[in-house]
């Protein structure tokens, strides 16, 4: 199986560990040098960066979180001047403002080796013609997947937004062999070609690439059995930096973090403390060598653990099990991330108001995971005319759509639709 760099994920520990503590400590100089928000966090919590000493230094450190994201918006966090900055990407946030991260040339040079590193652990190579089909809310993730895998200098065909037959379409037509997409649509898919009474073997497809969410259960070897491929996880991040942070090599193990750019610690949730290799809490990373946007102990909200001992592949980065389930109370739909007081936000801009009775409901249909939207009609938005109502839905169901890039059905309910035994006024998750 080739690997991308083998150099560099094969580096022996005691000079991985040397790597990663050169690194930190210049991303850590270089963030309290020129972004205001690090440097006045480090001064109030009197951190001294010539005093640390060792990696475990970066405990004393605080927490970067989501919201954080939003109080610096859009360029707070930015660690180059704008000239220096070559591309800017936008992804959802926790609320109406969007996350907004930069990149600098080299920054985008690093990432695309970075999906390069992972698409060719996954067996990707010049001979493939590689699929990407991901929804509107991981456009960034698919130029990301587009320019990592033209390093491995196999055939692309870009992210296009269409309806899953025209995708199977494509695939068959055009003889894709690699497909990078979420878990939620690859279930999707396998239940088309059945419906279609088409034969997984009458494809070229190959290779499928899981990236966006932790497939649930046996997902993935179902998947595999069902649509005669071999599968592989990638984890990354919907808001910053991207995709393929971790992947999994051939002997599926446990995903690989890319140490040379991450340091990477598992917490425990409630207290933030630091766990040992096997207890699960959640992750949080330090980029070590980007240059726009640094991020310095960034609470992802994922849950995971680390894996002891040597992975038989070769590689020496440090291996994780990526969990389903979250710490947070944030939800993932097809890859992309909801959170229930974002929907508030958007409800409220778009009606004037934030409704007094509501159901968030995540549903799937036909393997088509979605976000169902109660909203019961009051005097606020009630009117006589049911063409009307009608025209206000469809308004307010477009711009769910747009603003949270993924499915949504929005429902005016009567005041007797809301049973007072159910649960209101909360996100539920229903698949």
């Amino acid at each position: 199986m080739p690997m991308w760099n083998e150099k560099e994920e094969s580096l022996d520990l005691e000079e991985r560990a040397q790597q990663q503590w050169e690194r930190l400590q210049s991303t850590l100089n270089r963030a309290y040098k020129n972004v205001p928000f690090y440097r006045n966090r480090f001064d109030r919590q009197k951190i001294d960066l010539s005093q640390m000493e060792t990696r475990e230094d970066l405990a004393g450190i605080p927490f970067t979180g989501r919201e954080h994201f939003s109080e610096n918006y859009p360029y707070g966090l930015f660690a180059v001047p704008l000239r220096d900055v070559v591309r800017i990407h936008t992804a959802q946030g926790t609320g109406l403002r969007p996350v907004v991260s930069g990149y600098t040339r080299q920054d985008l040079h690093v990432w695309r080796e970075l999906v390069a590193r992972a698409l060719s652990a996954s067996g990707v190579t010049r001979l493939d013609i590689l699929q990407i089909d991901l929804d509107p809310g991981l456009t960034n993730w698919g130029r990301d997947y587009k320019d990592g895998a033209e390093c491995t200098e196999a055939g692309v065909i870009p992210l296009t937004l269409l309806p899953p037959e025209k995708q199977l379409m494509v695939m068959r037509d055009y003889r894709t062999s690699v497909l990078v997409t979420t878990p939620s649509a690859a279930e999707q898919l396998a239940e088309l070609l059945f419906q279609s009474r088409l034969n997984p073997n009458e494809l070229s497809l190959r290779t499928l690439i899981l990236v966006g969410e932790a497939p649930r259960g046996a997902l993935q070897d179902q998947l595999e059995e069902q649509l005669h491929v071999k599968s592989w996880v990638h984890y990354g991040l919907s808001e910053v930096p991207g995709p393929a942070i971790a992947f999994e090599c051939e002997e599926r193990l446990g995903l690989h973090i890319s140490e040379d750019h991450f340091f990477a610690e598992v917490v425990d949730p409630a207290t933030g403390v630091p766990l040992p290799d096997g207890e699960e809490g959640e992750l949080v990373l330090t980029t070590l060598t980007t240059k726009a946007f640094p991020l310095i102990r960034f609470r992802t909200g994922d849950r995971v653990k680390f894996l002891e001992g040597s992975c038989p592949c070769g590689r020496t980065l440090r291996r994780m099990q990526w969990l389903p389930r979250r710490t947070d109370d944030m939800l993932i739909i097809r890859g992309v991330k909801i959170h229930h007081h974002q929907i508030l936000l958007f409800l409220e801009r778009s009606l004037g108001f934030i409704p007094r009775s509501y159901r968030f409901l995540i549903k799937r249909h036909q393997l088509r995971d979605f976000l169902e939207i109660w909203v019961k009609v009051d005097e606020e938005i009630f009117s006589d005319e049911i063409k009307e109502m009608e025209r206000f839905s469809r308004q307010l169901c477009a711009e769910m759509n747009q603003e949270l890039g993924i499915p949504v059905q929005i429902r005016l309910k009567e005041g007797a639709s809301f049973d007072p035994h159910w649960q209101t006024n909360r996100l539920e998750d229903l698949r």
